[in-house]
């Protein structure tokens, strides 16, 4: 962190504050590039977290709520938002506005808006009452315009959710994410990790499992998808 401003979890930069607004703009790449390793097993995520302990840099506890128009009109573009809570007492919450995305071979790469909500107890709120997003104080915040204006959303619906357990490393120079994804019909395990060179970013991963014998796939599905779906990819 730097002093007096706090950081989204892959970045830190400057912010921009939005005047009458709940969203604080954080500036970043319109594009996101991450690999994406599927993990068979409980175990199997369990081993890559015992070895990646002494890079360790931070827990975090996720809930995470999607929203589309009650037209479907985010499904028909591809997009969807997101509201994502930190911690058991929702310390944070933060904001996406996701783009169409492709995953090959285990890169996906996608589209990605990100603001921070500075009332997360509005922003809880929404999850029970999906009108309250189109209050004037929300209305200030970029992502939600966006979903208006150029998205032509007339009103939002929440679709529902899960929750996250993502662990943080810095290994080799690269951002390692673990993830353990509890669905209402079962846990996924996955390593992400964003990059600006994912072949490379992909080979060391894929060396550093071989080398310790444990199994990983690569992923071809996002979590929204396998939440969407209703059952865990095969």
């Amino acid at each position: 962190k730097r002093m007096g401003m706090t950081c989204l979890p892959r970045r830190c930069e400057p912010w921009i504050r939005v005047r009458a607004s709940l969203c604080t703009v954080h500036p970043q790449q319109a594009m996101e590039v991450e690999v994406k390793l599927r993990l068979p097993s409980a175990e199997a995520h369990q081993r890559v977290a015992d070895l990646l302990s002494p890079y360790h840099k931070v827990h975090h506890l996720q809930h995470n709520f999607f929203f589309d128009g009650s037209r479907g009109e985010l499904r028909e573009q591809k997009a969807v938002f997101r509201l994502r809570f930190y911690g058991a007492d929702d310390s944070r919450c933060v904001a996406s506005l996701k783009g169409k995305a492709t995953i090959v071979d285990g890169i996906s790469t996608g589209s990605e808006e990100e603001e921070e909500v500075s009332d997360v107890a509005m922003a809880r709120a929404c999850v029970a009452d999906p009108s309250k997003l189109s209050s004037s104080a929300f209305l200030g915040c970029k992502l939600i315009r966006n979903a208006f204006n150029d998205l032509n959303v007339q009103e939002f619906v929440c679709l529902g959710g899960f929750r996250n357990v993502r662990n943080v490393y810095e290994w080799e120079g690269l951002v390692i994410e673990l993830d353990e994804t509890q669905f209402d019909f079962g846990t996924a395990y996955e390593i992400e990790c964003e990059t600006s060179n994912p072949e490379k970013a992909r080979s060391a991963l894929e060396a550093f499992l071989s080398h310790n014998n444990i199994p990983f796939t690569y992923s071809s599905v996002s979590k929204f998808a396998v939440f969407r779906s209703g059952s865990l990819p095969p």
